[in-house]
């Protein structure tokens, strides 16, 4: 399926000089993800006071861009460097499910007339991740498979950031928005739980 994260060798290929200079410095897998999570946190905290000054909105493609870059980064640190742990390893998957639920939360107080749709949706999004690391768990294979895998929902929540700093209003469609991407999720989710079990 058409997935963002279909992307990601191209976009670690980007940040390989990043990489280097953090070991350089010293920086652990562990201290990037956990920075991840404060800026997740962060994000979150913009995003809810947007309403008070537009440019916050920016915080979300800003922000997003730069969490994803984090979340590439601490593994290839952990894998290129022999930093991979019981401890990064949960760290890195709970973290992702802490900050989702961070920077998604806002949308309750922007989409109201929305609210239940988007409940739906970020309960689907810690599922859909719940799915992946069951693959893991079953199989030794994490599954990472979309649509609207995290890489995918991040791009959206930074696509919407855009759009509401130029004040264009998604209330007239958000409800048909919104169900689209609660298939897509479960969609996805079905996917990963049928290659688990295919590779068992």
């Amino acid at each position: 399926m058409i997935s963002i994260y279909n992307i990601k060798p191209q976009f670690q290929k980007l940040l390989m000089p990043i990489l280097t200079f953090l070991h350089k410095k010293g920086i652990s897998a562990n201290q990037i993800t956990i920075s991840a999570i404060i800026l997740s946190l962060v994000i979150g905290v913009l995003f809810w006071n947007a309403d008070k000054n537009h440019w916050l909105f920016l915080a979300l493609p800003i922000g997003l861009l730069v969490r994803m870059a984090l979340n590439a980064l601490d593994g290839m640190l952990a894998r290129k460097y022999n930093q991979i742990t019981a401890k990064g390893e949960l760290l890195n998957e709970l973290g992702d499910c802490i900050s989702d639920v961070f920077v998604f939360f806002p949308l309750l107080k922007f989409q109201p007339e929305s609210l239940y749709l988007v409940v739906v949706f970020i309960v689907l999004s810690l599922i859909n991740e719940y799915a992946g690391i069951m693959g893991k768990v079953i199989t030794g294979e994490r599954r990472y498979e979309g649509p609207m895998g995290k890489s995918d929902r991040a791009f959206l929540l930074g696509l919407y950031g855009v759009l509401s700093f130029f004040s264009i209003n998604i209330t007239s469609i958000s409800n048909y928005i919104f169900l689209i991407l609660i298939i897509l999720l479960g969609i996805s989710t079905w996917i990963r739980i049928k290659k688990t079990l295919k590779a068992t």
